[in-house]
């Protein structure tokens, strides 16, 4: 085991080996029901946060992720701590209250969280899927972009220029009917960049107008399908 994960064990044992502590120096082993309960919930409550980092949905906002979902974790442990506390404190004999009010508590924190994870799931989706209709643009202009500046015949880097105007302007947002299509777009391109080292200027500049009007075709459904 590496010298940082027994650091981070040793912190994560820290609370709950000092609260034990407390709890049985002070208190002893003799407690009615409510302290109990209340001993329980601490530590469900400080579980939960040592579970909560491990649930973060990955992706470009996972920071804004995190934060949202400790900082409702640490108020809920927080909360079921100062009122487990209290009922420690008091040892009421019933123990109704203590149990009703920490699982109406933890009731509301497990909703609100796992509403956030919802909620961050479906960002990380919609973020992950922008990432991919970044990429036929990005990935599609970049390969042009390095095509043209090889290219010595003026007809030929002038077709090869159209098709790279046409693909740098298009719109980044897409949709998943296109995928085939882009696909074979991306393609193309590659095609084309291998034609560029043996074939003559006439074929390069046919196979940049397909392109052309593959990405012109692209474009134009997107539009209807927007």
């Amino acid at each position: 085991m590496k010298k940082k994960d027994i650091l981070k064990i040793v912190l994560l044992l820290i609370f709950p080996v000092i609260f034990n502590i407390f709890f049985y120096v002070i208190g002893g082993t003799q407690h009615n029901t409510s302290v109990w309960i209340s001993y329980v919930f601490v530590h469900i409550a400080y579980l939960s946060l040592i579970i909560a980092p491990k649930l973060i949905s990955q992706g470009k906002s996972q920071a804004v992720f995190g934060f949202t979902l400790y900082a409702v974790t640490t108020v809920y442990f927080i909360i079921a701590f100062v009122i487990a506390v209290l009922f420690i404190l008091i040892a009421p004999e019933k123990h109704t209250a203590a149990l009703l009010l920490q699982l109406l508590l933890t009731a509301i924190y497990i909703a609100v969280f796992i509403s956030n994870i919802m909620f961050n799931e479906r960002t990380a989706t919609a973020e992950e899927a922008r990432q991919v209709e970044i990429a036929y643009v990005k990935d599609a202009a970049a390969k042009l972009k390095e095509l043209k500046a090889g290219i010595n015949d003026r007809n030929t880097k002038k077709a090869v220029e159209r098709v790279y105007d046409s693909v740098y302007s298009s719109p980044v947002k897409s949709h998943p009917s296109l995928s085939q299509l882009e696909s074979d777009i991306l393609q193309s391109i590659d095609r084309l960049a291998s034609l560029s080292f043996t074939a003559n200027p006439d074929d390069i500049i046919n196979l940049a107008k397909d392109i052309e009007n593959m990405a012109n075709e692209r474009n134009s459904q997107l539009k209807m399908l927007n």
